[in-house]
């Protein structure tokens, strides 16, 4: 039988696991896990099938800015690596920063600047290669299931901060001039964990918003919920059609 996929949906995308056929479900707390203070986060493991693929879905996750430390953030992809996962998939939303990539769609990550100022493999000459975080095949996978189901998917460089105040204008062209299209507060230490321990990984940022700057609606955590609960479904269909190959 095959590994199972572990799924991790970030802020606003709790909606994405109503296409999973559940049949446990474990609370973070009964994990052994910190609990979530974000609005949009569940906090709670759903065990199931997506696509005749058996999944274990992560709905919300803990973040520095809740004064989680690295150790505490990745601690859900331990989990996940206990229960067998090879394969994680991470879900963001995430500021775009890229005037090709509008708010509403869908981002997927090539690379990563981590500017969050630490690691979970602090503590010891824990020396990763990360040359390759996010995992080659499986995004040629998603790009071809992409083009065939007529979904937008973009392409780029996601950048971690540690939050929880959204960036400047003036930091946002700090990060244009560094290469990142999109921003957004979690997610690099997860994939940072998951290398560690020889996963693959693939990682989705579900654009919701125009970064500090370039547009001149102020931002705020609501948008970000209901782009992202809009954006879900489109997602959805196509992790769906992953899970089926």
């Amino acid at each position: 039988m095959a590994e199972p996929v572990g799924i991790v949906l970030g802020s606003g995308l709790g909606p994405l696991a109503d296409r999973v056929a559940v049949t446990k479900t474990v609370g973070f707390a009964e994990a052994g896990l910190p609990v979530s203070s974000v609005k949009g986060h569940a906090g709670r493991f759903l065990f199931g099938t997506l696509g005749g693929r058996e999944v274990i879905v992560m709905q919300g996750r803990v973040h520095l800015y809740e004064g989680h430390d690295a150790k505490a953030i990745t601690a859900g992809v331990r989990w996940f690596y206990e229960q067998g996962v090879r394969h994680i998939i991470l879900t963001n939303a995430a500021g775009t920063l890229n005037e090709d990539h509008a708010p509403g769609t869908w981002m997927m990550l090539n690379d990563h600047l981590n500017l969050t100022g630490t690691s979970p493999l602090e503590g010891g000459p824990n020396f990763i290669d990360m040359t390759q975080v996010y995992d080659a095949e499986a995004m040629l996978e998603f790009h071809s299931l992409a083009t065939e189901r007529k979904v937008l998917l973009h392409e780029g460089v996601y950048a971690g901060l540690r939050g929880p105040q959204y960036e400047t204008p003036a930091e946002i062209r700090m990060l244009r001039a560094m290469g990142a299209d999109a921003v957004g507060m979690s997610t690099v230490l997860e994939a940072i964990q998951a290398r560690a321990l020889g996963m693959k990984v693939s990682a989705f940022s579900c654009l919701t918003n125009w970064a500090a700057g370039m547009s001149p609606e102020e931002l705020n955590h609501a948008e970000v919920i209901e782009t992202g609960a809009a954006a879900a479904g489109e997602m959805m269909g196509l992790l769906e059609a992953w899970c089926g190959l």
